[in-house]
């Protein structure tokens, strides 16, 4: 997957003016959203690759975007990102047209991509201070502002050392360091997790989550359900270039899943097998999906559904049953097949 930005070019604030346009266009009003889009389209020769997209970004807020690969979410953050440009439709960030401002957009802009582009030549701290430059920022502000994103991202005490030395998860970190070093009102992050243990992982949401606190809006990429659950207030899920369902992750799970699932499993069991005793069972709960081990029954009731499945003599290997999450609401909404 394509990621939003592979280097600091894109970022810098180089001249793109159209004549007749104001160079200085004022900042969004309180109430605006940050970033919003009507009927937003992208096509790639005969390939649309964007159908149609609506979306409002709020102020303040953590905002997801969840699909399978190739469904257009990356491409959808590129032309937030104002590096590639809309075929159709309406789409203002931070109040204006990417179109027709696109540099003072960039300058804005933080953005940490999917694939790491630190300099493995620098040290961690210049990594920081040399991005800076890009922005035209003073010298001594951005030493300052160094040494408080070092600070915030845990790595003071690896500001010397060379990026080559660190870990994944702590080039990470410095990459979204990396990302405020203009004090952006808007930051982009593309699948910023993918690849870090899950101890990296969760130090990373701590540090996300904090950024939401001190009021920096964040707009997300990801694969990992519990990640979305997790940071977003409201997320769009997206599926063949098209929002097929969007709200917070608690309204999305009320709206598109049942309140729990019971997952029956039989490991001796043939597929037939399997699918002749699913269609036995067909009616002891609002949905059911034969996988190749077991059977998942979408529930509002799981002490009813495993009565059910007593009274009719199934026996299994093991039951598990759990709540609902954003991941079978993913599945529901997308399918389990895969897409390359």
């Amino acid at each position: 997957m394509d990621s939003v930005s592979h280097g600091c070019v894109a970022l810098s604030a180089g001249s793109d003016s159209v004549p007749g346009v104001d160079e200085s266009p004022p900042p969004p009003s309180p109430g605006e959203p940050l970033v919003w889009a009507r009927e937003l389209h992208k096509r790639f020769g005969d390939v649309d690759a964007v159908r149609g997209i609506d979306l409002e970004v709020r102020r303040g807020e953590l905002f997801g975007f969840l699909g399978p690969n190739g469904a257009g979410k990356s491409t959808t953050m590129r032309m937030i990102a104002t590096v590639s440009p809309r075929t159709g439709g309406d789409l203002r960030v931070l109040g204006m047209d990417p179109d027709t401002h696109g540099s003072q957009i960039r300058a804005r802009l933080g953005i940490c991509p999917q694939e790491d582009t630190l300099d493995n030549e620098l040290s961690v701290r210049e990594n920081i201070t040399v991005y800076g430059r890009y922005f035209g920022l003073p010298r001594r502000h951005v030493a300052a502002r160094a040494d408080e994103l070092l600070s915030l991202v845990n790595l003071t005490d690896k500001a010397g050392a060379k990026v080559e030395d660190l870990s994944g998860g702590m080039k990470r970190r410095l990459t979204i360091a990396r990302s405020l070093i203009n004090d952006p009102e808007l930051l982009l992050l593309d699948e910023p997790t993918t690849g870090l243990d899950p101890q990296a992982r969760h130090l990373l949401w701590d540090q996300l989550y904090r950024l939401k606190h001190a009021g920096i809006t964040q707009l997300l990429t990801t694969h990992y359900m519990d990640e979305a659950e997790q940071l977003c207030d409201r997320l769009v899920v997206i599926d063949g270039g098209r929002v097929v369902a969007q709200g917070s992750p608690r309204e999305l799970i009320a709206t598109h899943a049942t309140r729990e699932v019971v997952e029956a499993r039989f490991g001796s069991a043939t597929p037939q097998e399997l699918t002749d005793l699913a269609h036995r069972l067909a009616g002891i709960a609002e949905r059911t999906e034969t996988l190749p081990d077991r059977i998942v029954f979408s529930t509002d009731d799981a002490d009813a559904t495993l009565a059910a499945l007593h009274a009719r003599q199934v026996r299994t290997d093991t039951v598990l049953v759990r709540r609902s999450t954003l991941e079978d609401v993913f599945l529901h909404l997308t399918g389990r097949t895969l897409v390359d």
